[in-house]
């Protein structure tokens, strides 16, 4: 890929990218840092080359399988939330997909854990973040409800599915005052929580923060 395609011209320019951030600002998204990082990162470099016009457009894009890249502000939301607390050390990310809230989160905190269950997915994601130099960034095929457990226990935890119940393996993986932020719901009536562990008890405080929609969050692997 060449400097030019890197940079992005036309709709991927870095004039459309401040009207997106500009977008993100006039909806309330005020932590600084989060902007300077979506306006940082090449959104069109992670969607299919034929939607990359549309790359910068407040929406969701369709990444295959039956998958989306989220919309910006969503992005943004749960980044903002995540970080509500101060930079967390270690974060774990569960849906990998295309890779692009990954990328946001590898600029923002010291190390990304992320696990995606489409082997296909995964392994664009993987391609990406590479060339984008992001070092600090480890993935994982596996089940997202099962988490990383290896890897934790993790300041933060983000999903980008939704289960219609919070997995209590995601709970357990969280390091003490630790928060997790995950859309929670069926697939016609979802709502974003954060949830955050007391200390280093066992109990949490759940915090509804606004209706959202994503993809059901499915149990298994896709290996193809």
């Amino acid at each position: 890929m060449n400097d030019i395609q890197r940079r992005g011209i036309g709709m991927t320019s870095q004039r459309t990218r401040d009207r997106l951030i500009r977008r993100l600002q006039e909806e309330d998204i005020t932590n600084q840092a989060v902007l300077d990082a979506m306006r940082n990162t090449p959104r069109h470099l992670f969607v299919e080359e034929a939607l990359a016009h549309r790359a910068y457009e407040d929406s969701a894009l369709p990444i295959g399988f039956s998958q989306t890249i989220s919309q910006p502000y969503i992005v943004a939301r749960m980044t903002e939330v995540l970080l509500s607390a101060g930079i967390p050390q270690k974060v774990l990310e569960i849906g990998t997909g295309c890779g692009y809230q990954t990328a946001i989160l590898a600029r923002l905190v010291p190390q990304v854990y992320s696990v995606e269950r489409i082997q296909p997915l995964l392994e664009r994601a993987r391609a990406r973040l590479r060339e984008q130099g992001h070092r600090n960034v480890q993935l994982k095929l596996a089940d997202g409800g099962m988490g990383w457990p290896e890897k934790g226990p993790y300041n933060a935890i983000i999903s980008t599915a939704a289960p219609e119940r919070v997995p209590a393996e995601l709970l357990q993986q969280l390091a003490p005052s630790g928060i997790l932020v995950i859309p929670v719901g069926s697939e016609n009536k979802q709502v974003l929580q954060a949830i955050v562990r007391r200390g280093d008890s066992q109990n949490f405080d759940t915090l509804q923060l606004e209706a959202v929609r994503f993809v059901p969050l499915l149990g298994g692997v896709e290996r193809q």
